[in-house]
């Protein structure tokens, strides 16, 4: 085992951690961008900084693991998944994290010349890249899979599962009780029709 493997191993596990902080940050913060004691440039800077930080150590863990000679992973395999002939299956995984984490970058840095509508659609993105990211961790090597590296993957896994179900139970908050009952008197209405059909 080389330095690269170990630092590809390590960097890989920063990232996860860094990127499970950006996704409860995000998923926490409310509607005017703002978490509990703290203003809304403290979050915008704090979500940013771990953001670019996570992004860092991911250029490295791809880096390192291509350039270590302990297995053969194509630098094209970084970006092109399921083209490794190393765990193919897992490491495509992990490109295909790279390019949407990529995706979202991108679109954020040309904000200023996107709709918001466009802007948001991509950047939903992110709730797709983490869980794939961290699939992509546990499985392309066994270094999740035991001992505090476990028990620290499934803490991850939990900090995000706990901050989705709030974020969830906090936008139905948001929407009046008058509307919420709107929109089920509606969602009954629309299926009657096709109830009544189907009876027929």
């Amino acid at each position: 085992m080389t330095t690269l493997w170990y630092a590809s191993r390590a960097t890989g596990v920063v990232a996860l951690l860094l990127l499970t902080g950006v996704m409860v940050l995000g998923m926490l913060v409310n509607r005017q961008g703002r978490l509990p004691g703290l203003p809304k440039f403290a979050v915008t800077g704090l979500h940013r900084n771990l953001s670019l930080l996570a992004v860092v150590f991911v250029a490295i863990h791809v880096v390192t693991a291509v350039a270590d000679g302990y297995v053969n992973i194509p630098l094209t395999s970084a970006v092109v998944p399921f083209t490794s002939p190393y765990e193919r299956f897992w490491l495509g995984l992990g490109a295909v994290s790279l390019d949407l984490m990529a995706a979202v970058i991108v679109t954020s840095l040309l904000r200023r010349h996107l709709s918001r509508r466009a802007w948001r659609v991509v950047h939903l993105l992110s709730y797709l890249s983490w869980p794939v990211a961290w699939v992509h961790s546990f499985f392309a090597s066994d270094d999740l899979q035991h001992g505090v590296l476990f028990v620290l993957a499934l803490l991850c896994a939990i900090a995000v599962g706990v901050a989705l179900i709030w974020r969830l139970v906090s936008a139905a908050r948001d929407v009046p009780r008058a509307e919420r009952v709107g929109l089920i008197m509606a969602a009954v209405h629309d299926r009657a029709p096709s109830d009544r059909t189907s009876a027929r």
